[in-house]
């Protein structure tokens, strides 16, 4: 599916993984029918390999994860959220530059 760094956040998982997570997390919304998804994805990759150690990255799958979906009102994808401390910190919708993250995630590990 993704990059060895890349992680799954599920209903099940994400309290645990990107809430009480010590470090920032990086969490990307996707489905698997949605092209700018697809677009944004080796950015993602890129970001976690980049990051890692400092920051966890990881995808939702839309489809497969309405709780978590609904719970954070994802009304459209790709959507992609950092977290830190347990709260959302910035959001991003729509293709984003990888300039545009680094920026937030460099500020996030500060």
């Amino acid at each position: 599916m993704a990059h060895e760094n890349v992680l799954e956040f599920t209903d099940d998982n994400f309290k645990q993984e990107v809430l009480s997570s010590d470090k920032p997390v990086l969490v990307d919304f996707w489905a698997d029918w949605c092209q700018p998804c697809h677009m944004i994805a080796p950015t993602i990759d890129e970001l976690a390999e980049d990051y890692a150690g400092r920051v966890k990255v990881g995808k939702v799958d839309t489809d497969a994860n309405r709780d978590v979906s609904l719970e954070l009102e994802i009304s459209s994808i790709p959507t992609v959220m950092l977290f830190k401390d347990g709260e959302m910190v910035r959001k991003f919708v729509g293709v984003t530059s990888k300039h545009d993250f680094v920026t937030e995630l460099d500020k996030a590990v500060a």
